[in-house]
């Protein structure tokens, strides 16, 4: 069975607190009436810290979309690899024994892809599937572990290198008083994040089962507006309601593999804001603190998009927190409005030698 092995994270040097936002928007944004509301979300989410790309300074100056998708690209090309490096040594692997790679982002557009320049500079076989996904904004990572248990099960003894960039501080607007995007000014954070699937199995998460669930017409509910300017991010106010329809559909896909939702070991859930989690644990009847590391992420990191989901399980792999054959879910929510689902259990180096 395919296995998810511990991935590997890059967090930028540059960081700014809750309060360094909240002066922030009361500097830039004091005549706007949304400011009010806008504070009081962005203080409900719990992000204390995120990592940016660039000095705060830079990231609220606006040169123009070109230039900041010029700083995604130098800064993707200079930072990624070194990050790959250490998942491909997490799984044991070198370049040369990979597949294909999806990279995934919702921050900046290449053409061609990323993934293009990391098979030349990197020395990965010329014949690596490119799996480039730019459309699906948080849920990518989701979608993206479940892409490469798909195309594992489909070639056998092939392995999938996962990318995650997210570089969000660059879709920042100084003069978009809109209240999604004064909210996405103090809820996203930067992050790269990699990780890699094998056919083997090994010390890792051993997928089972996965599944793609949209919620009808909310498709205009998590959007960007795409201007001259960049990306603008905007946010129907019953997003954070979407968890009562999502989770009977997380519990169907349990029931589906003789599991209970309500009874796995682990949860590693997108953490797209506080009450997206505090609703899920409610509707799932889970306790709380089955979602401490999402809610960590959160609180040190913001809303690394796509990156969420591998720094959340990243952290639990670290802490040597799963037990051999313990049970759990992955899940990524994003645009759309979608999840993307992925039930796997922890097999451990020592058993599967034993197993194999």
């Amino acid at each position: 069975m395919p296995t998810l092995h511990k991935p590997a994270i890059y967090l930028p040097e540059h960081i700014i607190t809750l309060e360094e936002t909240l002066d922030l928007a009361k500097k830039n944004f004091k005549d706007n009436p949304n400011l009010e509301k806008s504070i009081e979300l962005i203080t409900n989410t719990g992000v204390k810290k995120r990592h940016i790309i660039q000095p705060i300074e830079l990231a609220t100056l606006h040169p123009g979309f070109g230039y900041r998708n010029a700083v995604f690209e130098y800064q993707s090309k200079r930072l990624v690899p070194n990050v790959i490096e250490e998942a491909l040594s997490h799984a044991d692997i070198t370049a040369k024994d990979v597949s294909a790679i999806i990279y995934v982002s919702c921050s900046g557009f290449l053409m061609p892809s990323l993934t293009a320049w990391l098979v030349n500079k990197m020395g990965f076989p010329l014949q690596t599937v490119q799996i480039p996904i730019a459309q699906l904004g948080c849920a990518a990572g989701g979608s993206a572990i479940n892409r490469a248990h798909d195309f594992i099960l489909a070639h056998p003894d092939s392995n999938v290198l996962i990318v995650s960039c997210e570089f969000c501080s660059l879709s920042y607007q100084p003069t978009d008083g809109d209240i999604g995007s004064l909210l996405s000014d103090g809820l996203f954070g930067d992050a790269i994040t990699a990780a890699v699937v094998t056919s083997r199995a090994g010390n890792g998460l051993e997928l089972q089962r996965n599944s793609s669930y949209l919620i009808p017409d909310t498709d205009e509910w998590i959007r960007y507006a795409v201007k001259d300017t960049g990306f603008h991010f905007r946010l129907d106010k019953r997003v954070p309601g979407t968890m009562a329809p999502l989770a009977p559909v997380m519990a169907e896909l349990a029931s589906t593999h003789h599991w209970q939702i309500d009874s796995l070991d682990y949860y590693i859930i997108h953490a797209g804001g506080p009450r997206i989690l505090d609703d899920l644990c409610k509707y799932l009847g889970v306790q709380r603190e089955k979602f401490s590391y999402s809610r960590d992420t959160l609180v040190n990191c913001g809303n690394i998009a796509s990156s969420v989901v591998f720094e959340a399980y990243r952290r639990m792999h670290e802490d040597s927190i799963f037990k051999s054959d313990q049970r759990g879910i992955i899940a990524g929510f994003g645009p759309g409005i979608i999840a993307e689902m992925n039930l796997s259990q922890w097999r451990s180096a020592e058993i599967s030698r034993l197993t194999a």
